[in-house]
């Protein structure tokens, strides 16, 4: 079972920690904005998050699409596609709080789409 938990663990831990960096990035932002105008030009600049969103894209295909092809579920798959579209239409909402929620929305349920990949890989 040890063997199973780390091969199937790969992908889905990667797309994890891009979507807890992707958190992080938010929440140090949002922070930081309030705190820090200067600070906050440079996180919020379109390409750290056209960059986040083309990683969890690449991520999620990749770990979501292998635990669809080994277990068979499309739930997972599905749940984290829902979690990538809603990162995505945040990308085309103007620069505000807004369009953190809906990133963070959007993150949580892809992260939910990788845990949940996960335990059917298990």
């Amino acid at each position: 079972m040890e063997r199973a938990y780390w091969r199937n663990w790969t992908w889905d831990g990667l797309g994890l920690s891009v979507a807890g960096l992707c958190f992080m990035h938010c929440l140090a932002t949002s922070v930081l904005v309030v705190i820090l105008a200067t600070a906050g030009g440079f996180l919020v600049n379109p390409i750290i998050h056209e960059a986040g969103l083309a990683l969890a894209i690449v991520f999620g295909s990749l770990a979501l699409g292998k635990g669809a092809l080994d277990h068979g579920l499309m739930l997972p798959a599905a749940i984290g596609s829902l979690g990538i579209g809603i990162m995505a239409g945040a990308l085309t909402l103007p620069h505000s709080t807004i369009e953190v929620f809906y990133t963070m929305l959007g993150v949580g349920i892809l992260s939910l789409g990788h845990i949940l990949n996960h335990r059917a890989t298990l």
